[in-house]
């Protein structure tokens, strides 16, 4: 069990740190916004990834039978993504009406990070090929198992807020021209990321 909790917490950091479209956006949230922004953020990648955990565990015969749902989801991800990377690129640091009320911004960043996250086809193979490896490499039970991806979770979500919360406390090395310009680094790596997610799923 202690095994299981063990490399469970490693591949959640693990999973974390390669800087994907989810990172940039935390720490840009988190300087334009408060790290409150990053942490709603992190919560909408928390929900999205406990879906993917229980159809990697569970099986994909409980989702619905649509033809090339895979290349849906793939288009629907790199115009998600190109859109973002060029608003970015063009504003530099995007001036968007951000909603006003609690329950407005929580439902505003909850769905960025969701959809961040879910519209990105890799993330949800690498949760079935990690269940793949634990089940018949490692020959983890059910319970292990559940402890392993339970610790993934948990530890890829406090990762997440402690990068929202360290990117908030260095803000004051964001200068306005340095937030430009991480802005525009920032759009540019989604329409890169929104390009090879093209180029894997229709191209290749």
């Amino acid at each position: 069990m202690f095994e299981s909790l063990f490399y469970g917490i490693l591949t959640g950091i693990a999973l974390c740190l390669t800087f994907g479209t989810v990172f940039f956006s935390l720490v840009q949230n988190s300087v334009d916004n408060g790290y409150q922004a990053g942490i709603k953020i992190a919560f909408g990648v928390f929900v999205c990834d406990l879906i993917f955990v229980f159809f990697a565990i569970f099986g994909t015969t409980l989702l619905p039978d649509i033809p090339d749902f895979k290349k849906w989801m793939a288009g629907a991800g790199v115009i998600f993504l190109f859109i973002l990377g060029l608003n970015n690129v063009i504003r530099g640091q995007p001036q968007i009406a951000y909603p006003k009320t609690q329950l407005g911004s929580l439902v505003y960043y909850f769905t960025t990070g969701f959809l961040l996250n879910g519209l990105n086809p890799v993330n949800f193979i690498s949760w079935v090929t990690i269940a793949s490896y634990i089940r018949t490499n490692l020959h983890y039970n059910y319970n292990q198992v559940l402890i392993f991806f339970g610790a993934s979770v948990v530890a890829v979500f406090l990762v997440e807020c402690g990068i929202a919360f360290f990117a908030h406390r260095l803000k004051r090395i964001f200068t306005p021209r340095v937030v430009t310009i991480f802005n525009k680094v920032t759009g540019i790596v989604f329409m890169l990321i929104a390009c090879q997610i093209a180029y894997v799923n229709f191209i290749k």
